[in-house]
Parts: C-alpha cells; sequence; structure tokens
C-alpha cells in the first residue's frame, strides 16, 4: 500500500498547488506523510458529516474541492465546527487534501466534468491560463452541443443530468431561445461575464449569480442576447469529484497500489427545500 506522500505527490502532479490563486489555501491540512492510505473519499465540502462518512469508510485520505480554512484561523479547539472536523480526521488517521481554484483551471478540470455531466463538447477554456502553450487549462469551458436545444430544454437537461438540489435551475432570457454553444464554470461564475460576453455564446451556465450582476448583464443583452442558467454551487462541482477520483484510480492502477477510491454522494449543499411562488398576479409582485 502506498504511504499518504506518494498518494499527495500523485494528486500534486494533477492539481499543483502553484497554479492556485494566490488568495487560495490548498493542499494537505492534515495527515502523516509516512502512514498508509488504503481507501480514498472525495467529496465536495469538509464538513462533520462528510468526515465522519470518511471515519465509517475507513478511509485514510479525504480530498475535497473546498477548503476548510479558505482565511486562516489561531485555533482548532473542538469548540468550533472546523475544529471538531480536526479532531475527528487527527483521532481517526485520515489526511485532509484540498484541490480548489487548482483543480478549476485543470486539464481536465471541474468544468470540464461539469461540461460532461451535461453532454457537451468542450472546445477551450473560458478564461485561458496564459501559462500553459497548448491553451487547454483555464477558468470555465467553451462548448457546443451536437444538435441545438431551446434554452427550456437545456435547462430541463441540467436538471436532470446535475445532482438534485432544493434550488434547481434558475433561467434568465427567452426560454424558447436557441441554444448551440454554452460557456460553462463550475462554481461561482458571475466575475466572467465580460468573458462570457466576448465568447459570443448562446448560454452561459454556473452558480451563485447575484442579482445586480446578472440583472445588469441582461440589460446589456441588445449586444450579447445571451441566456443565464443558475445551478446550485455544490451540484456544478460535484461531478468533478467522479473526474478526480477516476483519475486517481488510473493512477493507482499504474503503480500497482490497489487503492479503494469512493466519491461520496452525500448532498451538502446548504439548502434544503424550495417553494415555488403561487401568485396570480402576472407580475409577481405583492399588492
Amino acid at each position: 500500500m502506498p504511504r499518504l506522500s506518494e498518494v499527495i505527490a500523485a494528486l500534486e502532479t494533477l492539481w499543483p498547488a502553484e497554479r492556485a490563486e494566490s488568495w487560495d489555501a490548498v493542499g494537505t491540512v492534515a495527515g502523516d506523510p509516512d502512514q498508509e492510505v488504503t481507501r480514498v473519499l472525495f467529496a465536495v465540502d469538509p464538513v462533520q458529516e462528510i468526515v465522519d462518512e470518511a471515519v465509517k469508510l475507513g478511509a485514510g485520505l479525504l480530498v475535497t474541492h473546498h477548503p476548510l480554512y479558505l482565511r486562516g484561523t489561531t485555533t482548532v479547539a473542538a469548540t468550533h465546527f472546523k475544529g471538531r472536523v480536526v479532531h475527528t480526521l487527527i483521532k481517526n488517521d485520515i489526511a485532509l487534501h484540498v484541490a480548489h481554484t487548482n483543480a478549476d483551471t485543470a486539464d481536465p478540470g471541474v468544468s470540464d466534468a461539469l461540461a460532461a455531466a451535461l453532454d457537451l463538447r468542450v472546445t477551450g477554456p473560458l478564461v485561458p491560463d496564459p501559462t500553459d502553450p497548448e491553451g487547454r487549462r483555464g477558468l470555465g469551458r467553451l462548448c457546443a452541443l451536437d444538435h441545438p436545444v431551446t434554452v427550456r430544454e437545456f435547462a430541463a437537461r441540467a436538471a436532470q443530468r446535475l445532482p438534485a438540489t432544493a434550488q434547481g435551475i434558475r433561467v434568465a432570457g427567452d426560454p424558447e431561445a436557441p441554444v448551440r454553444t454554452v460557456a460553462v464554470s463550475g462554481g461561482s461564475g458571475d466575475s466572467l461575464f465580460d468573458h462570457v460576453r466576448a465568447a459570443g455564446v448562446d448560454a452561459f451556465l454556473t452558480a451563485d449569480l447575484r442579482h445586480h450582476p446578472a440583472a445588469e448583464f441582461l440589460a446589456d443583452r441588445a449586444h450579447s442576447p445571451l441566456a443565464l442558467l443558475d445551478a446550485a454551487h455544490w451540484a456544478t462541482e460535484w461531478p468533478w469529484c467522479e473526474l478526480a477520483a477516476s483519475q486517481l484510480d488510473e493512477i493507482s492502477d499504474r503503480n500497482g497500489w490497489d487503492l479503494r477510491v469512493h466519491v461520496s454522494k452525500t448532498v451538502t449543499d446548504p439548502w434544503t427545500a424550495h417553494a415555488a411562488s403561487t401568485t396570480s398576479d402576472p407580475l409577481g409582485a405583492p399588492n
């Protein structure tokens, strides 16, 4: 069985820490480099229920997309939920490794997995990484559909193929407009609006779209009449867990490690219910 240091070295070849954004907190958070690893669990969020799942599974390594401590800390006391996560990891000899923005821009990365889940053909990055001579790495992905569909049909496809959440898929734009090309970005994507507009695509699917940036973007759609599709943050990033697990499986087979690699299906999206509006007022506003 491989040591943790060997598995981490392999993961670093997939998602080098130096390719993370300067504000990010990636890499190994907890773990003894000399411990042996037999099982690995991939998940989006390093929350207690995921760590408890790793304990039940007997995993020696938990790999998450989101950092545990993004802004640093001065304590890991178990009086706080993040401290309890650390205590549970250490007590059960479970290492934690984070691949965040370095996985977003990887080739393949988070948005490639999102595109594959939606059966889209990737044609290139939305925001190319200038350090990649092949032009394959970068934030988001530009994609094409094999056959045109309407915005309504594309939203239904996303709702069916992405993991189910209380939010589902929100749409802004003409539901009957044709969609031939799409930009996708796993996680929060409204900071990429300028790149999306410049790409000239028919639709942009991402998460965490805020009122003002979306409204301002749509107000200018006379110059860029595309649709916005807003999915749950967790749902747009979960497909990466399956991609990452398959990548580690291949590395394990190549090295004869016989690792058992798992993907958590626990939904850690914070929103748990949705009540649809029922007003009969066509304007949708209260009296």
